[in-house]
């Protein structure tokens, strides 16, 4: 019966770990595939090429970043002029962390970042840019000593996250509080190490946290002890102190 049933079907062909028979058997190898010009690349833009350029960014990431050593991230407006009393806070709060031995991470634009990175480099420290890739293209800052770009802004994300123990947050827009909210959530949901959070710029964040502590937190939304992630201050110094009291432990 065993023979029976190989005459019908034919020749086994096997395809790595599959096999074939019959009319299942490919005109060509996998081998003659690979190497056969394409006539059509569409398939640069379809869903599985995206899935290896997603593997490779992590793996690019964590190359770059697996030996950073202790790090802190600063978040902030890439809008903030040189001339803007937080420049001047990001660029000292940049210059600590380098003098403690800490790395400093921004997003690699400009403003405050180019402020927090230019306060590291100068003090001789690890500065660190994870740019993105965006229409109306921004250059790595010039202050940066260790600098990617991404395609993807959930795997830079993850980059922020993984390699820094601490987030200081300047004022600034929705990238900003994009970045602040997710390492919230995370650390919220316990998917990271207990992180400690600085929102700088007492007047700026005084509107988020009453809401918080008001409405969010009145209609149930939140836990009486969430507002209590974050530590909101005016003191460049503070800042510092908190965003590095998981390091020091």
């Amino acid at each position: 019966m065993a023979d029976e049933k190989d005459d019908v079907l034919g020749t086994t062909y096997h395809r790595g770990p599959v096999i074939l028979r019959g009319p299942m058997i490919p005109e060509k190898t996998t081998t003659t595939n690979l190497l056969e010009p394409e006539a059509d690349t569409d398939w640069l833009h379809m869903d599985p090429w995206r899935v290896l350029r997603i593997q490779a960014e992590f793996v690019d990431g964590f190359g770059a970043l697996a030996e950073l050593g202790p790090a802190v991230t600063v978040f902030g407006s890439a809008r903030t002029p040189r001339t803007d009393p937080m420049y001047r806070a990001a660029r000292h709060v940049g210059r600590k962390l380098a003098e403690a031995g800490v790395a400093v991470i921004t997003g690699g634009g400009p403003g405050i970042m180019e402020a927090a990175n230019c306060g590291a480099a100068r003090a001789g420290g690890k500065s660190v840019g994870l740019g993105i890739e965006l229409p109306h293209e921004q250059d790595i800052n010039k202050w940066v000593n260790l600098g990617m770009t991404f395609r993807y802004f959930f795997v830079r994300k993850t980059m922020f996250v993984k390699y820094s123990r601490g987030a200081i947050i300047f004022p600034g827009g929705f990238g900003t509080l994009d970045e602040a909210f997710e390492l919230l959530t995370l650390v919220q949901t316990h998917k990271v190490a207990r992180t400690p959070v600085v929102l700088f710029g007492t007047e700026y964040w005084r509107g988020l946290m009453d809401w918080l502590e008001g409405t969010v937190l009145g209609e149930g939304n939140i836990s009486p002890l969430d507002p209590e992630l974050m530590v909101v201050t005016d003191d460049e110094d503070e800042a510092v102190r908190v965003a590095l009291s998981e390091l020091r432990r």
